[in-house]
């Protein structure tokens, strides 16, 4: 028992934590660099939340530290009352001009808006280095999309797919691999799409609408658009795609923008009563995907912080009090306005900023909770 729970450990918790702490580190790098380039005085920079367990003190008077909580992290400018920003106005009032000066609340709008916004940035920029490393250095192993079988009854056979097809491309854009088709079909369900397609030494144009059903993969299932194909997966159908250095980062950047624009996607969908909430996940859940994904290798689990480092940086720009974007949306009011918002409409926008992360967090939990109890 004992030793089932130390694999647990090692298996799951630990690629959690070290996938984790690459992009909080790197949320918070982007916070503090920019703190620094603007004049700011940094107080804390803390990976972590809690017991300080280990930490020193740079030059400038930063406190570096590994706290006892790894869930999360902080970078704390001076005069803010806590890690969210919020200023500490008694603080600021006795201050003498000088120490006011390097105090994040003292920064010009604009100054505040780039540190804010520095953190999510600097998620974007370390995936797309982490996946244009990985193109650059590895390529990309390359499905091509030719069609083995067509299930029977299914929207790709209602369409008149024959097996032997290449897909060329959907509605315009050209699809150069099997994962390529899969993307856009996943994220299309129930919307038509235009395929254009190779039989033989003829090009046609075949139009299928992906239904959304419940798929199960190797980390769990998933509401996706479905059109009932197969690739032929035989060896001669895979090459591997090599890049130069600037493609390596043109795709990388195609790539990042695929999971902004699939999470928009997932967003309006939930609005719009064409996805479910059962999707969203946790600590919990992203805890067993970094296990399943460190047996594949520390390659595999590096890629997988560059996907959660988008998720990341992504939900932090959400207009969210207590969030980046909620930042970043006092700010833009106080630049339209002249002035910042009152204290008292901060105070409530943060309380309820909090409800609502709160409450999401405890939603995804739940969630995760309700995917290992029912398998």
């Amino acid at each position: 028992m004992i030793i089932g729970h130390i694999g647990a450990l090692f298996g799951y918790v630990v690629p959690f934590l070290f996938v984790l702490t690459i992009v909080v580190f790197f949320h918070e790098m982007g916070h503090f660099l920019v703190g620094r380039w603007c004049g700011v005085k940094v107080d804390v920079f803390s990976l972590g939340f809690g017991k300080e367990l280990a930490g020193f003190n740079d030059r400038h008077g930063t406190r570096w530290r590994i706290a006892a909580v790894p869930l999360g992290g902080y970078v704390k400018f001076h005069g803010d009352a806590n890690a969210a920003s919020v200023p500490a106005s008694q603080d600021l009032s006795g201050m003498a001009p000088a120490e006011r000066a390097v105090t994040f609340a003292a920064q010009p709008v604009w100054k505040r808006a780039a540190i804010v916004a520095a953190g999510p940035i600097a998620n974007f920029i370390l995936a797309i280095a982490i996946f244009s490393g990985s193109f650059y250095v590895s390529g990309r192993p390359i499905l091509i999309p030719r069609i083995e079988t067509v299930v029977p009854n299914s929207p790709a056979a209602r369409a008149g797919f024959q097996p032997g097809d290449v897909v060329l491309g959907i509605d315009g854009t050209p699809i150069n691999s099997f994962t390529d088709m899969q993307k856009v079909v996943s994220a299309s369900g129930d919307i038509p799409l235009r395929f254009e397609v190779q039989r033989g030494t003829t090009d046609l144009t075949l139009t299928a609408t992906p239904e959304r059903k419940d798929v199960s993969g190797p980390f769990g299932s998933s509401r996706v658009g479905v059109l009932g194909l197969t690739a032929t997966g035989k060896p001669e159908d895979w090459k591997t795609e090599t890049y130069t250095a600037g493609g390596a980062l043109k795709a990388a950047t195609s790539e990042t923008w695929f999971v902004v624009d699939r999470t928009l996607s997932y967003i309006g969908g939930l609005f719009v009563g064409r996805e479910t909430a059962s999707q969203i996940s946790g600590p919990i859940r992203i805890a067993e995907v970094s296990g399943e994904v460190a047996k594949l290798g520390l390659g595999a689990l590096i890629n997988l912080a560059a996907f959660l480092s988008v998720s990341i940086g992504f939900v932090n720009l959400l207009p969210v009090p207590l969030l980046d974007g909620g930042h970043l949306m006092y700010y833009l009011v106080e630049a339209a306005r002249g002035r910042p918002m009152s204290e008292r409409a901060q105070e409530i926008g943060f309380r309820f900023g909090l409800a609502i992360v709160s409450s999401l967090m405890i939603f995804a939990t739940f969630n995760d909770v309700l995917r290992l109890v029912h398998g």
